[in-house]
């Protein structure tokens, strides 16, 4: 055969072609060849790698290359084209050599894989597996179940190779498994999920646990019941219950959904019923109910849909002449199924016609609704009390099963465990028989309730008055006594003894100390019994240590309303003696106020001695009310001077936060009995006795207030001044504009200005950086700021020439205040110290006569003195002159009158007369 000339060396390959003639052996040479030729036709290349193959058959690197360029040629071409039989057959050459390269095998096998040769293939990935080592087959095994997976691969040869697979590694029966699901082999599926479930070494290499695997075996077997057989199912699955608690509902509707796929219907109702009474979860017996209501609704639809085509066998059965008398065992020519059709027609198990049974079913189900809830809520906590008392409910007009559903609570419940209060479940029973008017009975379930252990002792005593109401509603007013009697008698020393040695003590030896129990028996005592009864019920109170305040107050004004006052007084000092505070003040309250309202006067001291008794015992915050009760009765009865002494020791008891208060009763009252002179002593006091800031600040303003209305200005100025240093300008102005106003209405030019440089170095001594300002500008704002109250002053009515006047005659103290203000330190002036200050000297030391005429211009407003200053010799002149005593009466009345006026109005008066 003539070779073409284009495979015969070209002048440039001679170079090439004369080393491989002195060393055909060469790699190098030939992959040198190979390179220098890339670009040139795969037919020339296939002749050089032909001649390097020949030279060097065992060369793993030509060979892959060589077999590469060869899937490059054929990757575009159909699969039936010749150049595939081609490649096929260079790769069969090649593993005559390299059949130990399991590159060179993928290779070949995903190609043949391509080709879709099934048969050559299987048995080429079967010679790889042989030729290669068992270290390598995994790189086999990989492609070999790929191809086994596609569509068109015989199912029996994909088993076979599965098989075979999972000898050589275990670990991947998931994937044989999911292979069979895949390919609806549902019996094998399920033995093989069966298997690794009973497997315990078996680890899921896709991370999958044992409980996702139960699950996928019960919808593998639920969904496939007819398909899979050999298996005990119901155990499997009954097995997933009791394993697997969170998917307890899923697995229960999955083994009913198996029973109704193998047409099991009946089964599949006593596996729901069975669920919905074992659950423990209201989630689950949710998942199961609505399971069971959408079966029950679909059997009533099937139902109504099939009884419309058996109405028409039936019409065709008639229209066959059928007649029931017929003895349809001599018809031989007689098909089985209408044999069995016309043997059991009439037959009440065999009627169709059973709709309505099956709505009745329907309905039977979704009535049980909240009785089964109810079930599975007490499944959880039988001892829960509530949900007894709510299944008691749902049983409303059905007496007979309330009675069953008490009893079964009853019996149920351990008063020990109760999540709630069990003795409400035996009074509930007990009330359900009096209803119904059994009283017999109800005394029989209270005598049954007294008896059981309970938890707490209110309990038991909660009984106990239950039953003794019961009997007061039906008038046994002396059975309801008994019993109370009975309830609170203390048990006996043999009893006690008894059970000291069992170790057990029952709530029924702590009865007789329950303060319910016994306030109830006072209070049928008070109603239905004697007075003998009740005190010999309230003195066994007070022997066993438990009464209460309230009960304290109940028995004295019991005492009291059947006069015996003095014995309600005892009991009394029995209860301030037995009780601390908090709990004893409302006992002195009313121990205090009924005494003094028995006694008033009479027993002055020993009402002293009570009080000072009580406000000895009290706390500081309690004190305050019993100080204002011990002055009130000093006041009224006794002497008004003990009264301002219990107001000063109650100033000096009471708290902080109160003093206030206490100080402003201390002198309203002081200047209603000694007038308000009287009340300057009580204003020094508070301020100097260590009131909060704000509370003398307060102080300090009413006492100033007092003084401006006493006409004495100075001691007032002297109480602002005092009072400035607890008022900062910036956040108190109301205490500024108040010393303002009275500057305004009785200072001069000097006391404004002094005002104003108090004001200002208070607000330096509040602030935390102090502004130095110019001398002129403070002076500028002085004038200012008195130019604006001479305003003011001319505003208020004040005539230009008195204002000249008032002017010239205060320079003098101004100047003197002017020269003290250097050594002049901020105080608060005292009662009994002279103020230092002459602004109002013209009206304390004028001379009783004066010549000067410029006395005469000098008109200053007189005020009255305040008849409050008086206390109650105003209104004793009052009621002379009301009486009338005569002339000189009256004259002494003027006398006095003048003595009011200010100084210069007698000179006037006197020139003038």
């Amino acid at each position: 055969m003539a070779i073409p000339m284009e495979f015969y060396p070209a002048e440039d390959d001679l170079l090439y072609e004369e080393e491989l003639l002195r060393n055909p052996f060469s790699l190098k040479l030939w992959w040198r060849y190979l390179v220098a030729r890339a670009d040139a036709p795969f037919r020339r290349r296939f002749i050089i790698y032909e001649r390097a193959l020949r030279a060097l058959p065992g060369s793993y690197k030509l060979w892959h290359a060589y077999l590469r360029e060869r899937l490059e040629l054929v990757r575009n071409l159909p699969i039936n084209h010749s150049q595939y039989e081609t490649l096929n057959n260079t790769f069969e050459r090649a593993l005559v050599t390299m059949h130990k390269m399991p590159r060179i095998w993928i290779m070949y096998l995903l190609s043949l894989t391509e080709q879709r040769l099934i048969t050559k293939t299987r048995q080429t990935f079967d010679r790889a597996l042989c030729a290669l080592p068992v270290t390598q087959h995994d790189r086999i095994w990989e492609p070999y179940l790929v191809f086994v997976s596609q569509k068109g691969i015989p199912i029996e040869t994909s088993l076979r190779v599965y098989r075979r697979y999972l000898k050589y590694d275990p670990s991947h029966i998931e994937d044989f498994i999911e292979f069979l699901v895949n390919s609806s082999l549902w019996q094998e599926a399920a033995e093989r999920l069966a298997s690794v479930l009973n497997d315990d070494r078996f680890y899921s290499i896709k991370g999958k646990t044992k409980h996702r695997l139960w699950l996928e075996l019960c919808d593998l077997l639920t969904r496939h019941a007819k398909d899979v057989s050999g298996l005990n199912v119901d155990a499997i699955i009954r097995g997933g219950i009791r394993k697997f608690t969170d998917e307890v509902g899923r697995l229960w509707t999955s083994l009913a959904d198996y029973y109704i796929r193998r047409g099991l219907l009946e089964k599949a109702r006593d596996i729901f019923e069975e669920g919905m009474t074992t659950v423990v979860t209201v989630r689950d017996f949710s998942v199961i109910f609505d399971a069971y209501s959408q079966f029950e609704e679909s059997m009533v639809a099937h139902k109504m849909e099939t009884l419309d085509l058996s109405d028409g066998e039936d019409e065709d059965d008639e229209e066959n002449g059928f007649d029931e008398n017929e003895d349809v065992r001599l018809d031989v020519n007689m098909s089985v199924a209408k044999f069995e059709r016309r043997i059991l027609h009439g037959f009440w198990l065999h009627d169709d016609n059973d709709v309505d049974l099956r709505l009745a079913r329907l309905e039977h189900l979704m009535d049980r609704r909240p009785e089964l809830a109810n079930s599975v809520l007490l499944r959880q906590n039988p001892h829960n009390v509530e949900q007894w008392h709510r299944r008691v409910k749902l049983f409303e007009g059905n007496p007979t099963k309330q009675i069953l559903t008490f009893t079964e609570a009853v019996r149920t419940v351990d008063p020990m465990k109760a999540v709630g209060k069990p003795h409400t479940l035996w009074v509930a029973f007990a009330k359900l028989y009096e209803s119904h008017k059994d009283i017999v009975n109800t005394r029989v379930i209270f005598d049954k309730a007294v008896q059981v252990n309970y938890k707490t002792v209110d309990n038991l005593a909660s009984v106990w008055c239950e039953w003794a109401e019961m009997e007061l509603r039906h008038k046994n007013f002396k059975v309801a006594l008994e019993l109370m009697s009975r309830a609170t008698a203390e048990p006996s020393v043999e009893v006690k003894r008894r059970v000291a040695a069992d170790g057990n003590e029952p709530v029924q030896m702590k009865l007789h100390k329950s303060l319910r129990l016994w306030a109830f028996y006072v209070d049928l005592e008070e109603s239905l019994g004697t007075l003998e009864s009740t005190r010999a019920v309230y003195e066994r109170i007070l022997d066993l240590r438990i009464a209460t305040p309230q009960m304290i107050i109940n028995y004295a004004l019991l005492l009291e309303e059947h006069k015996y006052f003095e014995d309600a007084f005892k009991i009394y000092e029995r209860g301030v003696k037995i009780f601390k505070y908090p709990h004893v003040k409302d006992i002195w309250v009313t121990y205090l106020s009924k005494f003094v309202k028995r006694y008033k006067k009479t027993k002055l001291e020993r009402a002293r001695e009570l009080f000072e008794h009580a406000v000895e015992m009290a706390p500081a915050d309690a004190v305050k009310p019993l100080y204002l009760q011990y002055a009130k009765l000093e006041e009224d009865y006794g002497l008004a001077k003990r009264a301002m002494k219990v107001y000063d020791q109650a100033t000096k008891a009471v708290p902080n936060n109160e003093k206030l208060s206490m100080y402003e009763i201390y002198i309203a009252r002081a200047a209603e009995i000694f007038g308000v002179p009287k009340t300057r002593e009580i204003y020094e006091q508070a301020i100097e006795s260590g009131l909060p800031d704000k509370d003398v600040k307060i102080m300090c303003l009413k006492y100033a207030e007092l003084e401006k209305n006493l006409g004495e200005i100075d001691r007032a100025r002297g109480i602002y001044v005092f009072a400035s240093q607890f008022a900062d300008p910036r956040s108190d102005a109301e205490f500024w504009n108040k010393w303002h106003e009275f500057e305004v209405q009785h200072g001069n030019e000097d006391t404004f200005r002094e005002m104003l440089r108090i004001k200002r170095s208070v607000s330096a001594s509040y602030s935390q950086t102090h502004f130095i300002l110019p001398e002129y500008l403070m002076q500028k704002d002085q004038r200012l700021s008195i130019d604006d109250a001479k305003d003011k002053l001319k505003q208020a009515g004040l005539p230009e020439d008195e204002m000249a006047a008032l002017e010239r005659q205060l320079a003098p103290a101004a100047d003197n205040a002017t020269a003290k203000d250097g050594s002049r330190k901020v105080g608060f002036v005292s009662a009994g110290v002279e103020s230092q200050s002459n602004a109002n000297q013209e009206d304390i030391e004028l001379p009783e006569e004066s010549d000067s005429e410029e006395d005469e211009k000098i008109e200053i407003a007189q005020k009255d003195v305040p008849s409050a200053v008086f206390g109650g010799l105003a209104r004793k002149r009052e009621e002379i002159d009301k009486d009338g005593v005569g002339d000189d009466a009256a004259a002494a009345a003027n006398k006095d009158g003048e003595s009011r006026l200010g100084a210069l109005e007698r000179i006037k008066r006197q020139k003038l007369g």
